[in-house]
């Protein structure tokens, strides 16, 4: 069983069943827990694993310990936790082993989820399109959803800066996104989520326009400022990102003191029946 890097977590769902997956050298890989309970609907969905994958080692199941590796992924708690995981292939076998009326749905959803990803990877305007798509089904409008996109794109450019300025990834990148995000604001991504009464939600994904324009103002003020300083490693790149996080957090309060109103918002994009239970 090998441990694999530290990755970012998505979530798919099958009959309204989650099941977690991320991108491990350009494909999917998928929790088998997850894919598990959704096939079984057991409550005890890591014993059935457990003793299946026993079973498949004593029956020479040559992928249980070549092609299974662990990753972290979002628990239900919050905290990133290691899981065994699988690409599409080799999660294809293990549903074989599974006796369960929804393994051929399964399947085939799987295999529409892959192939996806492949596309993706072959024309990233796929992704673009399907996400776009996606706002648009829950109700974003489009002004706002031209806004979301395009900080998309700045973050992306960010963080492929990083990447070529010797950062490390997941951890680092999010101190960096804090040191950005806090002097943007005057808040760090979990304090702003606390604000707008979010929880595992994605906190750009219920910013309104002026939110979203300044969290790109203050990332590609960092950009531009790591390129032309050439910051190295993370020590240089906490700098930048202070610095970017500066020039947005005082066009904020430029824009604040002159409109007599604040940029940031408790208001969100929550479902009616979820901003009754936060109250």
């Amino acid at each position: 069983m090998n441990k694999l890097d530290i990755t970012t977590t998505k979530i798919a769902i099958f009959k309204g069943k989650k099941v977690r997956k991320t991108i491990h050298s350009n494909e999917w890989w998928f929790s088998i827990i997850d894919v598990v309970q959704t096939l079984v609907g057991t409550d005890r969905p890591r014993k059935y694993w457990n003793d299946l994958k026993k079973k498949l080692e004593k029956e020479g199941f040559d992928e249980v310990s070549e092609k299974i590796g662990q990753l972290k992924m979002i628990a239900p708690d919050g905290k990133n936790r290691e899981t065994d995981c699988a690409n599409t292939e080799t999660i294809f076998r293990i549903i074989q082993t599974i006796p369960s009326p929804k393994a051929e749905p399964f399947k085939r959803w799987l295999a529409r989820v892959g192939y996806e990803r492949v596309q993706e990877i072959e024309d990233p305007e796929l992704a673009t399109k399907r996400t776009r798509a996606l706002y648009k089904a829950k109700g974003y409008p489009d002004a706002w959803i031209e806004k979301r996109m395009r900080g998309i794109e700045v973050r992306e450019t960010l963080t492929d800066q990083w990447k070529q300025r010797n950062v490390g990834e997941d951890r680092e990148y999010a101190i960096l996104t804090a040191e950005i995000s806090k002097a943007t604001f005057g808040m760090t991504p979990s304090q702003y989520k606390k604000f707008k009464g979010l929880k595992r939600e994605n906190l750009r994904d219920h910013m309104d326009d002026l939110e979203l324009i300044f969290s790109m103002l203050g990332e590609a003020s960092t950009t531009e400022i790591a390129k032309n300083k050439n910051a190295q490693g993370f020590g240089q790149n906490k700098q930048a990102a202070k610095e970017g996080g500066v020039v947005a957090g005082s066009a904020r309060q430029d824009l604040e003191l002159k409109s007599g109103k604040k940029v940031t918002t408790a208001k969100n994009y929550l479902p009616s029946s979820k901003k009754k239970q936060l109250k």
